[in-house]
């Protein structure tokens, strides 16, 4: 297969050691002087590029003004008849109608290298009145019959000699260039593989399914039909009734305040922007919880639909205090859209939590009567007893970082509690552990109290009686008769020597 060699053809090669010369002739010294002869011929060539096309961009210009020109003349050619006398005056007239504005007057400056040596480039409206003086000085030499006609058709000419000068300068220009891409040069070189890169492709996001929620913080509701455990209720109840704020140890109430707050109807939003846009002190923690325990006490005596306000009312100061510096203006405006997903999420919200309410206060009431009709005054409770009572119980939360494995088997345990109950014992107070555990029920309380001795939290295998059972509330009675602890007199007794 032959080889074809032709795409050599255009390689320039400046610094060609394989030249023949002059025995006399230093070959060094040709190969210099052809190369700075190349280079030269480049340059002047590239030189005379630049120049043709700033050249054909000033004569375009001009070429529109000489158009502009010839158009003005021709408007006034019927008063130029009119008036054979004033033709000079009309042209002057055309003339001042076809020139431009101050800012397109000014012919734009020639590249780096272009016309250096020749003076400032001159302004369209100095080129234009110059050709109306050749113009002019021709119609006077040819002295036609119509003298305004003469004008117009030497205005022409000299369009048509611009013209041909661009037709003349484009074809040198394309000369030129195929004069310059005929050689491949370092110029021409280009480098398209000197580095690498990896474009990775950007993962696709997936559109979220997850609607949009109001308060993001607040645990997801449970299905319908999900039974709640007795120590969740505990938890329920208190958090709304039994949260006990600035270390006192008063049962939270609604102030005045959030009373009136309350009492505004279900679902007006107008309103309650209007209430909370008055009483802006009224977004805090304190009113949602004396809200809820306003719910409470009020469903307890009967009173549904005063106790289903409260309750959206007290959600409604919580999800504004949680959504944020403007969580007043981003909640009303969510939960007022019609169709918002977050105005469903809010109403379920509202009718899950007063349901919860109602549950247990049914039970409550439900509880009271059995007891009445059993004749029990009090309900059946699982609660603590130090057996000294100047004897105080160590209560030991976990770490939240647990080290050892002992202390990994605590912390698990603590976290299984009800947040109720996890709050009780970060006080260490037998009190509140006896609250807590007197709202659930006696096996779950007997369970907690189980794991409490297991994860080694509390030790209830010795030193605390149940003084809810009849054995404890012996052992409590003859306590407090005799002023001794269980075997306290035997060992007295058995140890006769001490004295």
């Amino acid at each position: 297969m032959p080889v074809d060699y032709s795409k050599w053809d255009a390689l320039e090669l400046s610094d060609d050691s394989d030249i023949e010369v002059h025995p006399n002739v230093d070959k060094r010294s040709f190969i210099r002087a052809k190369q700075n002869q190349i280079h030269q011929t480049r340059l002047e060539r590239k030189h005379r590029i630049e120049t043709l096309k700033y050249e054909r961009i000033i004569n375009d210009g001009l070429i529109t003004r000489i158009d502009a020109l010839i158009n003005a003349l021709k408007s006034h050619e019927e008063d130029a008849k009119a008036r054979n006398a004033d033709v000079e005056q009309i042209v002057f007239q055309s003339l001042l109608e076809s020139t431009g504005s101050a800012e397109e007057d000014v012919p734009p400056p020639p590249p780096a290298g272009v016309h250096v040596n020749a003076e400032d480039q001159p302004r369209y409206s100095k080129m234009m009145a110059a050709l109306i003086d050749q113009v002019k000085k021709a119609v006077d030499e040819q002295k036609p019959t119509d003298r305004y006609g003469g004008f117009i058709a030497e205005a022409s000419s000299h369009k048509s000699k611009v013209q041909g000068l661009q037709k003349e300068l484009l074809a040198k220009l394309a000369e030129l260039e195929n004069e310059d891409k005929g050689k491949i040069t370092s110029e021409d070189i280009k480098y398209g593989f000197d580095s690498s890169a990896v474009s990775k492709s950007k993962p696709i996001e997936k559109e979220s399914s997850v609607p949009e929620l109001l308060n993001p913080l607040r645990p997801a509701p449970k299905p319908v039909g999900e039974a709640q455990t007795a120590g969740s209720e505990a938890d329920v109840e208190d958090e709304a009734k039994g949260n006990v704020l600035d270390g006192s140890d008063e049962e939270m109430s609604a102030s005045p305040l959030a009373k009136r707050f309350g009492k505004i109807k279900f679902g007006d939003y107008r309103q309650s922007l209007d209430f909370i846009g008055s009483n802006p002190s009224i977004v805090n923690e304190k009113n949602t919880d004396g809200l809820l325990v306003e719910a409470f006490n009020a469903q307890s005596e009967g009173q549904d639909e005063y106790a289903r306000q409260c309750v959206h009312q007290a959600l409604l100061l919580q999800y504004c205090r949680q959504l944020g510096k403007d969580g007043v203006g981003l909640f009303f405006k969510r939960v007022t859209t019609q169709g918002h997903q977050a105005q469903k999420l809010f109403l379920d919200d509202v009718n899950s939590t007063y349901a919860r309410i109602r549950s247990r206060t049914k039970e409550l009431a439900d509880q009271r009567k059995k007891d009445i009709a059993e004749g029990n005054g009090d309900v059946e409770q699982i609660q603590l007893h130090a057996v000294d009572p100047n004897t105080e119980i160590h209560i030991t939360v976990p770490s939240a970082t647990p080290e050892s494995e002992e202390e990994k088997y605590a912390r698990t345990i603590f976290d299984s509690f009800p947040p109720g109950l996890q709050r009780a014992l970060e006080t260490g107070q037998l009190d509140k552990i006896n609250e807590v555990l007197g709202k659930m029920s006696v096996d779950e309380a007997e369970e907690v109290v189980e794991k409490l001795g297991n994860g080694g939290m509390l030790s209830v295998e010795q030193g605390v009686i149940d003084a809810t059972t009849e054995e404890g509330r012996k052992q409590m009675e003859e306590i407090e008769r005799s002023g001794q602890m269980p075997g306290q007199a035997a060992e007295e007794v058995g140890d006769p020597g001490m004295d």
